[in-house]
């Protein structure tokens, strides 16, 4: 009797030789992965900001709390964990989640960056911990809950939807050449995570004047909206020393966005709009 294995990409076969017979047998190669991890657990240690403004003892201030997680019962990204941690764990840990899909914003600093939950895959070196913050310099509600009260109110002011001085176009179709559309590639994705806008200096010590990376990308969407009438209405609000100017080129906005989008390439068109309105003015 010989025995033949052989492996493809998800299975394991055995043909066994028996004389003039030739058995072939097909063994799950993941029902036996699944066997061997399940006797070596891979736990990963996560240490994750905890504050409660309602706790008593060590909760009344802010501390790190550990946990372990076995990376061989969780999925790949920080989300999953997160996730497992809340379910098993501690079910009193605060996030915000709910697509899982890289749109709602499940933001927060995880291991230094700024990024979303959802799209950050877990880091499986065991021997080193991942470190889960709140976004840097915004008020904290609870845990990993940033509050955005005042990002969404800079986003509301720069009146984020088409505006136009004729009243007949009203409710009528907006028509848009293609190249017109292809102008907003690149700035309609946005999801308003506030990535950018947390990792910007300039943000941390203006933020209740400058509108921040974040905010000034849309602003600029509609701006170049061929469809918009009020580019100069719109322009005119931001002629002042903070709500555009206080932006210093440092960058890190566009680094940081996790969608790899360049709202510093948008606020240096900005500017240069902005510049060429004025002289015209002064014209």
């Amino acid at each position: 009797i010989s025995i033949l294995y052989y492996l493809n990409t998800s299975n394991v076969f055995a043909h066994l030789n028996l004389g003039t017979s030739l058995i072939c047998v097909r063994f799950s190669a993941t029902a036996a992965a699944a066997q061997s991890t399940e006797q070596e657990p891979r736990l990963k240690t996560f240490s994750v900001y905890r504050w409660n403004p309602e706790g008593e003892g060590d909760m009344k201030l802010p501390v790190m709390h550990k946990y372990k997680v076995d990376l061989n019962n969780c999925g790949p990204m920080v989300l999953d964990a997160l996730i497992k941690i809340k379910n098993e764990l501690d079910p009193t840990l605060t996030f915000r989640r709910s697509c899982r899909e890289g749109i709602c914003g499940v933001l927060m600093n995880i291991g230094g960056t700024n990024t979303l939950a959802c799209l950050a895959r877990i880091d499986t070196n065991l021997s080193k911990t991942t470190k889960i913050y709140p976004l840097p310099h915004m008020y904290v509600v609870k845990d990993l809950v940033p509050d955005m009260n005042n990002f969404y109110a800079q986003y509301r002011s720069i009146e984020p939807f088409l505006k136009q001085k004729d009243a007949s176009k009203l409710g009528k179709e907006n028509h848009q050449t293609v190249e017109d559309r292809q102008k907003l590639d690149g700035l309609y994705e946005c999801i308003l995570c506030a990535c950018c806008s947390t990792s910007c200096p300039s943000y941390w010590w203006s933020s209740d004047k400058y509108l921040g990376p974040a905010v000034l990308m849309q602003a600029y969407r509609w701006i170049i909206d061929s469809r918009d009438e009020f580019q100069k209405e719109r322009l005119d609000r931001m002629n002042d020393p903070f709500s555009l100017y206080k932006c210093h080129t440092i960058m890190n906005c566009t680094k940081a966005c996790p969608k790899g989008l360049n709202p510093g390439l948008a606020i240096a068109e900005l500017k240069k709009m902005l510049a060429s309105h004025n002289s015209a003015e002064v014209s």
